[in-house]
Formats: structure tokens, sequence, C-alpha cells
């Protein structure tokens, strides 16, 4: 005898199905909302450095990768760095782009929307008089940062511009960059 065997509906490659029995879960049982996310850095030389992300804590357990993630940075020659790998300011970029990206997609697929491609451009503006205390009043980080999205979908200006309006009010990067997020450092001796 044939089981039958209900398919998950796929909207931009979201399983729209098993995103609401998430939304669900997590309704039902709040305490599976709670994430921690982790990353471990080594300084190699210079500017050089190298984070590993593996285990995070999600859905009330701890979990592990199918393979370890490495992402390196470095800084360009003009900023004292032998350039082998995008500088810290350029994955803050990415991580924005990304998140925007993700959650503007998440958000239109549980919306029934199908998106044919997105492409965003970032730029920020950081003056390197606050990072090397030259000048008190300038910041250290970003002054500013520009995102512009091109995004192909059969569907109204309006629509896309809901879109757009999605990724900015669901994404937990541009809400840590908008609304600031506590940071707590410490150090030991090795």
């Amino acid at each position: 005898m044939a089981t039958a065997t209900k398919l998950s509906t796929v909207v931009n490659g979201v399983m729209v199905d098993d995103l609401f029995a998430t939304i669900q879960a997590v309704k039902v049982t709040p305490a599976i909302a709670k994430f921690k996310f982790r990353a471990r850095n080594q300084w190699e030389s210079g500017s050089r450095n190298r984070s590993t992300v593996d285990d995070f804590y999600g859905a009330a357990q701890e979990r592990s990768r199918s393979e370890l993630f490495v992402l390196e940075a470095d800084e360009p020659p003009v900023l004292l760095g032998k350039d082998t790998a995008a500088n810290p300011v350029e994955f803050l970029l990415h991580a924005l782009a990304a998140c925007l990206t993700t959650s503007m997609v998440y958000h239109a697929a549980a919306r029934g929307i199908q998106i044919q491609e997105i492409e965003s451009a970032l730029e920020g503006d950081i003056d390197l008089h606050g990072f090397l205390e030259l000048d008190k009043n300038v910041r250290n980080g970003y002054q500013g940062i520009r995102v512009q999205f091109r995004i192909k979908a059969d569907v109204p200006d309006e629509q896309i511009e809901e879109i757009v309006r999605l990724g900015s009010a669901h994404s937990p990067v541009f809400d840590s960059l908008m609304n600031g997020t506590p940071i707590s450092i410490t150090a030991e001796r090795m």
C-alpha cells in the first residue's frame, strides 16, 4: 500500500509549509525561539585573522553544523594589510546584505510572492580620523551605509517596496545596527 506524502509548497526556495510549522511551533513553545550563535577568532599576523563558525544553540538544544565555516579577514595594502581577504567592515556590509536579502525572501515567500532575482549594492563611509585617534569627534565606525536593491518579481511596484520594507523590518543584522546591541568584552592572559 502506497503512503501519501505531502510535499511542502516551495516559494523562492523556501519550504513555506515548514516555515509556517516553525512559526506555529514557536507560538506553542516560545523557548525554542532563543538562539545563541558563536564565532571563534585567531589572530595570524598584522591585520590577518581567521574566524571559525561551528556550533550554536537553537530550538532548545546545542547544535553543530555539518562542516566548520572559516571566515578570513585582512586589510588592503593602503591600510597596511596583504589584501588576502575582505576586511571586517566589508564583512559587516556582507552580513547586512545577506540578512536583508534572506529576510525579504522568507517574508515574501510567506506571502506567496515569487521573486526571480535580487541583487544589492552596499556602500559605507568611514573616516580614519576616529580609528587613528586624530579627532575624538569622529566615530570609529561607519558614518552611514547606503543599500540599493534591484528586485525582479512579477508584482506591482508597491509590492516591491513592501518586500524591501519587510526585509528591513525583520532583519536581525539591520536591527542590531540601527538600534545598537550591548556588547561585553573580557580578556584573560593566555
